[in-house]
């Protein structure tokens, strides 16, 4: 299929290197001259065949609004926006009517892979009709593993059922986090490090961001050069502000929120592993050691990757 992406930075770019070399015609657009084929959204749409197809892949909040926006008024009746990135549910329901009001379909999709994607794959959630899930089942069976996308709902579960993943993984996160930092506390010479690499085989704790913590451990035994500093980029606080509207009690995923508070006061062992799990699965700037390719970390094979 043909389609555009627009958004090419840690996931947009990889996620159009993963179509294109499964045979899609990718255009791509980016704001940085340097990564973008073409020279505007205008340019874009021009480009793409009737109905055109564009995936979104920028920044939730005012740099989604604008392309939106934009889009609206390039886009015919017919046509097709997918929102990949991490939209409020809410601003998705927004974007659903401006665009349904001119005869543009909108498809919501909650994207997990962060930076491993390229080779792991995406675990897409799907909100949409039956009807646009089927015209876009090409690029869904390309972009995700096997049994890595499913259709939850009508436009904006996607975006919703990603909060709720994004918010589950803040509670996994802290809970190995606190783990470590029990381990190191310890007066009894244990070797934290080796704890964690032999619970990836056999272990109920098992998982992909163990393997990643033991990856980090890895490349910087201790976790030295990384600050403690663990920030929240939105979904976390939309998960426990949607528990607080259905009073349904969140307390673990809660406590990992404001912990992410907490750690910018002071540094601390366990907001150490949150700062190397976020570099790992999605390459955020608290630090930057060099990754291995995915296929050399062990346990990874075949699982959904979070972020």
């Amino acid at each position: 299929m043909k389609l555009g992406m627009i958004g090419l930075g840690r996931m947009g770019g990889n996620m159009a290197q993963r179509l294109e070399r499964d045979g899609h015609d990718v255009v791509g657009y980016d704001r940085s001259a340097a990564a973008s084929e073409v020279g505007s959204l205008e340019e874009l749409v021009e480009r793409l065949d009737a109905p055109r197809i564009v995936w979104v892949m920028v920044p939730s909040g005012t740099p989604t609004d604008e392309v939106i926006e934009t889009l609206a008024d390039l886009l015919s009746e017919g046509d097709v926006v997918i929102d990949g990135g991490n939209t409020y549910f809410r601003d998705t329901e927004r974007h659903a009517l401006v665009l349904t009001e001119r005869g543009i379909h909108f498809v919501d999709v909650g994207t997990s892979g962060g930076i491993w994607g390229l080779q792991e794959g995406y675990c897409l959630m799907v909100g949409a009709t039956s009807a646009e899930v089927e015209l876009l089942r090409p690029i869904f069976d390309s972009l995700a593993p096997p049994d890595g996308w499913a259709h939850v709902g009508p436009v904006g579960t996607g975006h919703y059922t990603k909060m709720v993943h994004n918010g589950i993984e803040y509670g996994l996160m802290q809970a190995y986090a606190e783990g470590y930092e029990l381990l190191t506390a310890a007066d009894l010479d244990i070797d934290s490090d080796a704890a964690f690499r032999v619970w990836q085989h056999g272990s109920v704790v098992r998982s992909w961001l163990l393997d990643l913590l033991v990856l980090a451990l890895e490349g910087d035994p201790g976790l030295a050069s990384f600050k403690g500093y663990a920030s929240d980029s939105g979904e976390g606080r939309w998960t426990v502000n949607e528990a607080v509207r259905l009073a349904v009690p969140l307390p673990v995923i809660s406590a990992a929120l404001f912990a992410r508070f907490e750690s910018r006061k002071e540094v601390s062992p366990s907001m150490k592993v949150i700062s190397a799990l976020r570099s790992q699965f999605g390459g955020h700037s608290e630090q930057a050691i060099e990754r291995r390719p995915a296929e050399k970390v062990q346990g990874t094979e075949g699982k959904v990757t979070p972020g």
